[in-house]
């Protein structure tokens, strides 16, 4: 269990610290569960999530492990937030 392992740190220091717990999970051939709020840092170290539905503070439920894909979709789709292409560099872009 590592929780926020990325807090206090700067962008390059958490891209470092993530590639970091990553090869120690993959080479220790063990489960880590990491809880984490940047969403680029948790979607480079997960392969499955866990995502919360409910009101924050007052009730709360765990949904099953979902595959990386489908899980930040339905967190995304929580927030009713949606992406699409940019159409010169093809770089996912948060609609508005």
């Amino acid at each position: 269990l590592i929780d926020e392992p990325s807090a206090y740190l700067d962008s390059e220091q958490r891209i470092i610290a993530a590639r970091v717990i990553k090869r120690f999970i993959l080479h220790s051939k063990k489960t880590g569960f990491v809880v984490e709020h940047d969403f680029i840092m948790a979607t480079y170290l997960a392969d499955r999530v866990v995502v919360y539905e409910g009101e924050p503070g007052l009730d709360c439920t765990a949904n099953s492990p979902q595959g990386l894909l489908s899980g930040m979709n339905t967190f995304l789709q929580q927030l009713e937030i949606t992406f699409r292409r940019d159409p010169i560099n093809y770089r996912p872009r948060i609609n508005k």
